[in-house]
């Protein structure tokens, strides 16, 4: 019998976002009878790079008054307008741990794109996931784990689609490293690619992502946009995805055979010199050959239709004009969002927060803004200046920029704190800055980006784990001038700082991320005190680039690695990490009691029918999770508590693997219930033999902690 609270929590657990497919799709079908073979195929194929006002443009088909529809970077904001902002790119967002951040992330993204009259705006981002610490986009995603990737895709979604913007899923799939993205072959397991790399997918399906882009690389040796198994098999079929799916841009490499896998639409409709045109006449000729079935392009213009009608672009959707101003009154997520994704990692004598320090030394270029202007490199492909996001396409041009120096002077200012200050990266200039100043802090960046642009000889990929401009000797160089050192951290991913927590004068380390346009105000709420640190770590910080087992390859790469990426590796290799996956530390305390563990996992295969993102009964709440969190310190703080589940022995899984995660704000004294719905599919594993997610049998441990490696509680259930 079931308790009274997991009753209630199966009442309040949350669901698929709420659209209506099928109302959608007798619109599509209506519009489809009126459609010429050439509208058909107009609908499908982008019109060309650089031929319409977006990056992708289809023709307008005025028979059923369908537009030009335009499509539009990116994961944090609209490329090329020049009256939005940038928000904070996903691996920060995902550092906040924090659902209505997130959610409310992308309402604001998609309220601006709908303003600029964008119909589809290419994000959020599930691939890469992050395995390789060095690879160029990860920042763009939310972290090195399939769960805290697919709640952060689900409530980003939602959070756009709720607008009436078109969200697309991205980089369908296996797009792990920059280097020969376009020519390489991603080789991984039918189990490794459902329990990781497919999980984030899963979510955004069942959040009823409208689009889905396949990305540049094969996959086992086919490329991903003529891949009939992930395509069709996997993303249609298994789970029940009802969009389309388009290519990466010039990601397409054949007609008839992209179009029977189960691609949708091309992107942008040629390359990037204006040719290879693998659709439009081309794709006529194929239908009228009988090479490409008529009802396989009815299919497909009947989805991108009936993405169009379901999220009512077909009313009143505002004309596009990239120049509108639409920013609003978005800067508050920004601003909240950078200020939580921020991560205390050290924090010796209780340095931080500052308490109106007599006099304050500032060091490193990555203080101030970019001296050529904020927005003076090509999709931010450089690192100048203050860090608020890599480079390339997934970038968006800053509407301000709050420079970490200004803001900190600014609060100096009203404190009658003097401020010394170096804004080079020169140790030889380190002295007179820091010199008698009862603390130093100084900054430290590390960057990558997309593949298209080489930033110094980091060509997407970073070489390496390091900090960037000789970070480590001018934290070295300051250590030894000041006994008071905070250094603060701008960086795409993890950077090994061995070097710095060697120098015992080194007593803080701020992990600020990457904070985008709101860079200073946040680190100062942070330095301050204004708030209680509440990020933590969406991945692992090594004490040695090796630890992780995993590089970027100059060939194909076989993910022999299989399910062990990031945390899992370092449990299951009993690695200590410098800093673990879900660390972070707050100006408070937190306690842990009373867990209870409710429910019942039954083993064998999920049998329910097929809904957006899988088997229905995959989704349903089988066991609950709860645990009290008290705030037993002196401040007000939000402590992000962590369940982790270890699998039957008979799985053969990782030993821990995150399947929930809760955020408290709680006022000193005060406790509250961190209660964690688990899911069937959470406590499944792919069955590579009955090609379906099976629950083993066997003893499942239950583990809240605040960190990977911080476990407070655990409770333990048999399968039956």
């Amino acid at each position: 019998m079931r308790s009274p609270i997991l009753a209630a929590l199966l009442a309040t657990a949350s669901s698929a976002a709420t659209i209506d497919w099928t109302a959608a799709y007798e619109k599509a079908n209506a519009s489809l009878a009126k459609l010429s073979l050439n509208d058909k195929v107009n609908i499908v194929s982008g019109v060309g790079w650089n031929k319409g006002p977006c990056v992708g443009n289809t023709a307008a088909v005025g028979s059923i008054s369908y537009p030009q529809l335009c499509l539009q970077d990116g994961p944090l904001g609209v490329r090329f307008a020049t009256g939005v902002n940038a928000f904070v790119p996903g691996i920060h967002a995902a550092a906040t741990w924090d659902r209505a951040l997130m959610r409310e992330r992308g309402q604001f993204m998609a309220e601006e794109t709908k303003g600029v009259g964008v119909h589809v705006l290419l994000g959020p981002v599930a691939g890469p996931l992050g395995k390789n610490p060095a690879g160029g986009r990860n920042w763009e995603g939310f972290g090195a784990d399939p769960y805290l990737q697919g709640i952060a895709m689900a409530e980003t979604i939602e959070g756009m689609q709720s607008v009436g913007v078109q969200a697309n899923a991205k980089h369908y799939i296996l797009n792990e490293q920059e280097l020969n993205r376009e020519t390489m072959s991603s080789n991984v397991d039918d189990r490794t690619l459902h329990e990781l790399y497919l999980w984030p997918f899963a979510d955004a399906v069942h959040s009823e992502v409208v689009s889905v882009m396949c990305s540049y690389n094969k996959i086992n040796g086919t490329w991903a946009c003529e891949n009939p198994y992930v395509m069709d098999t996997i993303l249609k079929k298994e789970l029940g995805f009802q969009g389309y799916i388009m290519t990466d841009w010039n990601a397409q490499h054949s007609t008839s055979p992209a179009a029977t896998a189960g691609l949708d639409m091309t992107m942008p409709g040629s390359d990037f010199n204006g040719g290879s045109v693998f659709w439009g006449s081309k794709l006529t000729q194929a239908v009228n050959s009988g090479e490409v079935p008529q009802s396989r392009l009815d299919d497909m213009v009947r989805r991108v239709l009936a993405a169009w009608y379901v999220l009512g672009q077909d009313s009143g959707y505002p004309a596009t004009n990239l120049k509108a101003s639409v920013q609003g009154t978005h800067k508050t997520n920004i601003r909240a969002t950078a200020r939580d994704g921020i991560v205390l990692l050290k924090n010796d004598d209780s340095i931080l927060p500052l308490k109106k320090p007599a006099k304050l030394g500032l060091v490193g270029s990555a203080a101030v803004v970019n001296p050529q202007g904020m927005n003076s490199c090509t999709d931010q492909g450089c690192n100048t200046g203050a860090l608020g996001m890599g480079w390339g396409s997934g970038t968006a041009s800053y509407a301000y920029f709050s420079a970490p120096d200004a803001a900190i002077k600014t609060r100096a200012q009203a404190d009658g704190t003097q401020i010394s200050m170096s804004a080079s990266d020169s140790t030889s200039a380190v002295g007179s800055a820091v010199n008698g100043a009862d603390v130093a802090i100084v900054f430290i960046t590390s960057d990558s980006g997309e593949g298209y642009i080489t930033v110094e000889n980091n060509a997407g990929d970073r070489n390496n784990l390091d900090p960037w401009h000789n970070g480590n000797e001018l934290v070295k160089a300051v250590a030894a001038a000041n006994e008071n050192v905070i250094v603060v951290i701008h960086s795409v991913g993890p950077v090994i700082l061995e070097t710095i927590l060697a120098q015992p004068s080194v007593k803080a380390i701020v992990w600020a991320g990457l904070p985008a346009q709101e860079n200073g105000n946040a680190l100062v709420d942070i330095l301050y005190g204004d708030a209680s640190p509440s990020g933590k770590l969406p991945y692992t910080i090594a004490k040695s680039a090796s630890d992780y087992g995993i590089q970027v390859v100059s060939g194909n790469d076989d993910y022999k690695e299989g399910l062990y990426v990031d945390y899992r590796k370092f449990d299951r290799d009993e690695i200590e990490p410098r800093y673990e996956f879900g660390y972070g530390l707050s100006y408070t305390n937190f306690t842990y009691s009373d867990i209870f563990v409710d429910g019942r996992p039954n083993a064998g295969p999920a049998t329910g029918d097929i809904i957006s993102g899988g088997r229905a009964d995959l989704w349903e709440t089988i066991i609950t999770v709860t645990v009290t969190v008290a705030n037993t310190g002196a401040v007000q703080g939000a402590e992000v508590a962590q369940l982790y589940i270890g699998f039957p022995e008979s799985a053969a899984a990782p030993p821990k693997q995150l399947r929930g995660f809760e955020k408290l704000a709680l006022e000193p004294g005060a406790s509250d219930i961190a209660a964690f719905n688990i899911r069937r599919r959470d406590v499944s594993i792919w069955d590579v033999a009955q090609k379906e997610w099976v629950v083993p049998e066997g003893t499942f441990t239950f583990s809240v902690g605040a960190s990977s490696r911080d476990i407070r509680l655990s409770g333990t259930l048999d399968s039956v």
